[in-house]
This record gives structure tokens, sequence and C-alpha cells, in this order.
């Protein structure tokens, strides 16, 4: 990667709000209740509907942010997905109980170590890697996604850190040239304690990190996590957010507050604010295990699982189901859409068909159709398919060659790069509105919120900027968080990646 040009541009500071649902913002603006989020709003561009990566889950979407591609190019499938060379499951996290069942040490191990240094392809480049070649001054707060290029120990600062690191955490990590996650790594004493990230306190942490990162002048670009919506949202609601987009905005007010209020932050700033999906409220369970009783099913036991066809992977309102049984695998295949479509809450089911794998397939109640890349129809991302079946599957119609499916956003670009992930399941399904799949731990969120689904609900996010990005939300028809990584490296002078 080339030098930036010796102009020097402002610092930037990319805000990732999780799950912030944009009606919630725009109120809670309209209460003044996030004066500085509304300060950025004013002065720059908004969109408040930003599309998602699919599966619309943090991991997924994470990995999309940080590098601009999506999931057939940077292979973090889902929350929870079948490693098929280690037999075995990985959780990231979508409960404690769902850790639980597949051993709390090893979901951590994957979520703080092995999602970076394994999962996410090495055929794409972080923002992180990027900005390191070129010797921009990089910094992060807790997320998931941080793979850079400086080597990092882990830390002994706090008592709790200590017992951590002493009994699980031992690992050296890359990440950028100033990195804080959870108190196991801190690149230099801050007097700052994050609680080893317990929700509730992830906001607070990453707001006086940014505000010590900030009166030392210790970064060109900073990743600025503020993850603790998202919890709020899964338990009260998303209709509930304006009290955590506001408890959020006081932490952006502080990193503002470290230079001498918004204007001097702004003067010497830019920033991008976005979330990494919205969320959707959930009234209905979907018992993914109940519907497989009649396969053989992979358990959290790979010892146990010798044998099994399928998979079950389920990861809020979005699912997954692995053939196993290579031999048999079309048959499986076949069988599992066959039950899916009778499966009250299911809205799509998605596959790829032909003998190379080369179409993708969209059933649901409302009909199939099967698209490829290339062809006379053009989305609004400016791709071209080719299209054939019912165009109700995804309530979508065309018009002058466009291809234009206002509830499920960016939909054959996103369940085409979701399919073509190689560490994705053989069939995803997508859940309907206001229904949920219940985790491996039986854990779910009826009567709150969540999200993963294709469905516009939970889909389509907030994404505002000032100081850096293009003019106008006009430079894009449909913006989407690919577009987010692009914006951060041009800022900095560099090819869009």
């Amino acid at each position: 990667m080339s030098r930036p040009s010796t102009a020097q541009p402002k610092k930037l500071v990319l805000v990732v709000i999780d799950a912030l649902k944009p009606a919630m913002l725009q109120r809670a603006i309209a209460s003044g209740r996030a004066p500085a989020l509304a300060r950025i709003v004013q002065e720059g561009v908004y969109v408040e509907d930003c599309v998602a990566a699919f599966p619309s889950v943090t991991p997924v979407c994470a990995a999309t942010i940080a590098t601009g591609a999506g999931p057939e190019d940077h292979w973090i499938p889902s929350m929870n997905w079948y490693h098929r060379e280690e037999s075995r499951y990985v959780e990231y996290g979508s409960s404690f109980s769902a850790s639980r069942q597949f051993g709390v040490l090893r979901s951590l191990t994957d979520t703080v170590y092995r999602m970076n240094a394994e999962h996410l392809s090495r055929g794409v480049e972080t923002v992180f890697e990027s900005l390191d070649d070129a010797d921009v001054r990089t910094a992060g707060t807790t997320y998931l996604i941080y793979r850079g290029r400086h080597q990092h120990e882990v830390s002994n600062e706090t008592a709790l850190a200590r017992i951590a690191t002493s009994t699980m955490f031992r690992r050296t990590i890359d990440g950028p040239l100033e990195l804080f996650y959870a108190d196991l790594y801190a690149s230099r004493r801050t007097g700052c304690r994050g609680q080893l990230g317990m929700p509730g306190i992830r906001d607070q942490h990453t707001g006086c990190v940014g505000a010590f990162l900030v009166e030392h002048d210790l970064f060109d670009f900073l990743l600025f996590s503020l993850p603790d919506n998202d919890a709020y949202s899964h338990k009260h609601g998303p209709h509930a957010q304006v009290t955590s987009i506001a408890a959020a905005d006081r932490q952006l007010e502080r990193l503002m507050h470290a230079a001498g209020g918004p204007d001097a932050f702004l003067a010497q700033h830019a920033v991008i604010v976005a979330s990494d999906h919205s969320q959707a409220v959930v009234e209905e369970r979907i018992r993914l295990d109940r519907a497989f009783a009649d396969f053989e099913v992979a358990s959290a036991s790979a010892s146990r699982s010798i044998g099994a066809e399928v998979a079950l992977s389920p990861a809020q309102r979005s699912a997954m189901v692995y053939a196993l049984d290579e031999d048999r695998r079309a048959r499986v295949i076949e069988r599992s859409i066959e039950v899916l479509g009778e499966l009250r809450g299911v809205d799509l089911v998605m596959w790829l068909a032909g003998e190379d794998r080369d179409e993708a397939v969209v059933r649901s109640a409302r009909g199939e159709l099967r698209f490829s890349p290339g062809g006379e129809l053009q989305d609004l991302r400016g791709e071209r398919w080719s299209v054939e079946g019912r165009l109700a599957a995804l309530g979508a119609e065309t018009h002058d060659n466009r291809f234009l499916s206002p509830e499920y956003p960016d939909a054959l670009g996103r369940i085409w790069s979701a399919l073509r992930c190689p560490n994705a399941g053989d069939v995803i399904l997508s859940a309907a509105p206001s229904y949920e799949f219940v985790d491996w731990g039986g854990s779910d969120h009826v009567g709150g919120g969540s999200h993963g689904s294709l469905h516009r609900s939970d889909s389509l996010g907030a994404l505002l900027w000032c100081g850096t990005g293009p003019g106008s939300r006009e430079a894009r028809e449909q913006w989407s968080l690919r577009d987010i990584a692009p914006i951060v490296r041009a800022h900095f002078g560099l090819a869009p990646g």
C-alpha cells in the first residue's frame, strides 16, 4: 500500500454504534438527548437507510465495516457456524447459555483470538492493516475485528486483567498501533477500566480511552466502538433505544470535550458514525432443533456427532443448515429444504444450485426465484443479474431493467455473498418479521429486539459523516456497510482497496 499524499488530512474517528436504529436516532436528536450526533448530522451527510451485510449479525457486519468486503470475501459467515475442517461449531457469543453449550473458554477463544487470526480471510485487508502499511497512526477500542500490523502482549494493568490473562488469555495478537480491548490488551496505561467488556460498561470504557487518546494526540485514525445500545435494545426492544443512544452520545461528547469542545474537535477531526445493523421487535420463537428431530444433528460434542447428517446454526433472526453426509449431500439438502418450507416463522430459504453451484435459489411462501451474476437487470448498487422465476419471492419488481426489492434491500448481492462464503451453510434462512431462532443455549429475545434477517426492519441502519467522504448522500443510489472502509482509506489518500 502506498503512502498517503503529503497534504495532512484531518484525524478521522469511525464511531460504530451497535444496532443504531435510524428512527430512534432521529427521535433522540429531536428530543435533545443526542447533541453530539445532532451536530454531526447538522454539519455533515446523513443516510437513514444504509444496508447491513447478511446475515445482519454483528460478526458479519463488523467484518464488512472493517474490510469493505462481504462474507464471500471476508469469510465470517454468522454468529454461530460449523467449522467443516475441524468438525465443530464456532460460537461467537449468541448468549452466555449458548457459549456454555460449546464451552465458555472455547467460545471466548474463537471470539477474541481465532476470529481475527484464523477465521477472517487473509485475502482481505482491514482498515487498520491498510493504514498501518501507510504509516498512519491507528487506534481501536474493543471491537470484534481489530487485526492490524502491530503486535500486542496481554495487559496486567488491573487485577481483573491479571486474573484473566493468567488463566485464560495469554496470546499475543496483531492489532492497530494503539489497541484497548476489554482490559485484556492495552497498549499503554490510561487509568480506564472496562470490567472485561461487561455490557453497560463497554461504552464508558471506550469513552474513557478515546478521551485519553485525543488529549495526548495518539492517533490519526480511531475506531470508537459503542456496543451497549445493542444489548439494551435486545432486552428492552428497539423502540426503547433513545435511552441507550443518549448514553452513547455522552461518550462521543466526552471525546469532543477532550479536544476543547465540539468546535475544536470538529476543526481537527473528521467523523463517520455507523450502525452495523438495526433491530426488529421479536414476538415469536422458531425452534430449529425440533424441526430437525428426524435428522441426525451434530451436537456440541464432536465425538458424539460422528455420522451426523446436518449441523444447525441458529443466529438470532437468521440461521444456517450444513449438510454433513457427503455421500447423500444432495438428498440431505433437499430434505432440509422440504422441512424448512413447513416451518412457521421462516420467511426465506436460500441455497446454491447447479452443477457448479453458480445459481442462487430463494424460496418463500410467495414463490421461488433463481438468479446469478451478470445479465440485463441492474440493482441499486449497480450490479447486474440474470433472474428468473417469481419476483414476489422477494417482494421485488423490475422497471426499465432495474431490479427493485425495497422490503429486502440489496437482496441479490447480499444473498449471493452470504451463500458464496466458504464457511457458510448449504442452506441459509431469514426469519419473518417478529420471529427469532432460539439459539443453542435455548435463549431468545422474545419481548425485546433482535436482528440477523434480510428484511429491511433489521437491515437498514444509520450512516453519517462530516469532514470526510462525499458531499452528498446522492453520491450513491444505495449505501451499504461496504462503503465505509473505502471512505476511510480515501480520507488518507489510499486506494479504496
